[in-house]
């Protein structure tokens, strides 16, 4: 007979986990309703999303990675800087950028410099960007063609990047994490974004995936215990 693994952590934390049923699938509504009258803590606490996808094995296209921007955004601004040069760099910073700037930036990075939480390249500044591999890879920061940070566009990136735009890849176990707002946001607003998602994932769905794609979605707050929800 199956037992249910015992709740432990803080007297919160078990107080808010006796009131959700693990086993059982929620609709989104219904599971974020149930989130934001859990017990509160003294911060607006992310809601963040964990969708599960097949991936198919030792196919190079397997995985899933993009960005998107949320129907309502995420309640947080993001740091952004962009290599760029000249009258391009004056842009970058009227867009949002905190720095913008060609080699000596890149030489900021190289000596340790990481405030930021996205790097934005222009193609011709990546000749001297590409030195930041080291650096920046293991931080997720790298500029990269497939995420939208290399691009001939930066002020447009910029401005959506600033505003909240997600850059989002599978990890090994084939699970997208992902913010889609704030605890304080009104239910209606994180079920769009739970939703937009959604369906951005399975329209991303690679050829080589065969049978369900969705394996598995949870939806938690920072400190709160997960839902599993219908997918």
């Amino acid at each position: 007979m199956a037992t249910t693994k015992p709740i432990t952590g803080s007297k919160r934390f078990r107080k808010a986990a006796e009131q959700v049923d693990r086993a059982k699938r929620y609709d989104v509504e219904a599971a974020l309703q149930t989130l934001k009258n859990l017990p509160t803590v003294k911060f607006d606490e992310t809601v963040d999303l964990v969708v599960r996808v097949q991936l198919e094995p030792g196919k190079t296209d397997g995985g899933v990675r993009g960005t998107l921007v949320l129907p309502h955004g995420i309640g947080k601004s993001k740091a952004v800087i962009a290599f760029c040069e000249g009258e391009l760099a004056a842009a970058a910073k009227a867009a949002g950028a905190i720095e913008a700037a060609g080699e000596e930036l890149v030489k900021r990075v190289q000596e340790g410099w990481t405030g930021f939480d996205v790097a934005i390249a222009h193609p011709s500044m990546m000749r001297f960007v590409g030195r930041l591999g080291r650096v920046l890879g293991p931080q997720g920061k790298m500029p990269s063609p497939k995420s939208g940070t290399v691009t001939d566009d930066v002020v447009t990136a910029v401005r959506e990047f600033s505003a909240g735009k997600l850059e989002y890849r599978t990890d090994t176990g084939g699970n997208v994490h992902l913010p889609v707002g704030k605890r304080s946001f009104e239910v209606s607003k994180l079920v769009d974004n739970v939703r937009a998602v959604l369906e951005h994932l399975g329209a991303s769905r690679p050829a080589s995936a065969k049978g369900a794609f969705f394996r598995s979605a949870h939806l938690s707050t920072t400190m709160g215990p997960g839902l599993e929800i219908a997918v």
